[in-house]
């Protein structure tokens, strides 16, 4: 994973709607190499893929931006956090760079403004085109994700003060038991994931982040359909440990989605990105070498 200083120096800044947002992008863009477009899940950031960005650079521009509310983007408190206006700034940031057509690698949040972005691409609405996508854990069905108690707090009238009494030590509970067993997160990952989640003031939108929760439901029919009547090429990735989203999601996208390809990682927790790089890649490039992105 990169140190958080340089990953600072290396992010950019645009603003949309009104809000300001941070993005990273390959410095060298290779007019020969497709674009894929990278995004993170809650409550962390683009940090995330900070450790595979350097082999994903070997075959794919790479795109990243840290969603309003995370990261080292704006964390208004005057704001309706919806996953539709996520997908709102990610077709305003392709825009800006002029990015026509994108593969996307998702993970947690990010499934579902993918999902989100794939409903509008399936309607043709959406200002650019999405050639794959590939899913990390995450509640890609209301009905299957498994929210922790401090999430379902958050939703309550008691929102306001979850996020005030959160501080590093209950992060590091939380990974703990939703990391695989053998796989936790570093003390120095701990440090940085917490670094970027106080910045801005996050703990006190922490609360309105959750949102996403009662959107699933809401939209379920929207973005599962997205799931079933796509054509873009998919494949889910997923670590069969995560108490949230993990062998039971697996199986049910196995059972819901048509023709489902799917990979599990059996001891892997909730962020496999981290945990199974190498595994990760792996499936990655073999989803992109059978539709023929990348050499065999």
């Amino acid at each position: 994973m990169k140190p958080l200083d340089q990953w600072r120096k290396d992010g950019q800044f645009f603003e949309a709607n009104g809000n300001r947002l941070a993005f990273w992008s390959s410095q060298k863009p290779n007019e020969q190499k497709p674009w894929l477009l990278l995004i993170h899940g809650f409550p962390t950031s683009s940090w995330d893929w900070s450790g595979i960005w350097p082999s994903l650079e070997q075959h794919f521009n790479v795109i990243a931006m840290d969603m309003l509310g995370f990261g080292l983007s704006e964390k208004p408190a005057d704001v309706r956090y919806s996953i539709m206006h996520q997908a709102d700034f990610y077709e305003a940031l392709l825009e800006r760079i002029g990015i026509s057509e994108a593969h996307i690698l998702a993970h947690d949040y990010g499934d579902t403004v993918t999902q989100e972005l794939l409903a509008r691409h399936n309607e043709k609405a959406l200002s650019f085109s999405i050639k794959s996508i590939c899913f990390l854990n995450g509640g890609l069905f209301a009905e299957q994700h498994r929210p922790r108690a401090i999430q379902k707090l958050a939703l309550t009238p008691f929102g306001p003060l979850i996020g005030k009494m959160l501080n590093r030590d209950k992060l590091r509970k939380t990974f703990d038991e939703i990391f695989g067993p053998k796989t936790k997160a570093s003390d120095e990952e701990l440090d940085t994931h917490w670094a970027l989640f106080e910045e801005n003031g996050g703990k006190k939108i922490f609360h309105k982040l959750m949102q996403y929760i009662p959107e699933r439901t809401t939209h379920r029919s929207r973005w599962v359909g997205a799931l079933t009547e796509t054509h873009v090429p998919m494949r889910l990735v997923n670590g069969g440990m995560d108490p949230i989203s993990g062998k039971h999601l697996y199986d049910y996208y196995l059972e819901i989605v048509p023709n489902a390809d799917a990979v599990l990682l059996e001891q892997i927790g909730h962020y496999p990105q981290t945990e199974a790089a190498d595994l990760v890649l792996s499936a990655f490039f073999e989803l992109h070498k059978r539709i023929g992105i990348i050499q065999q």
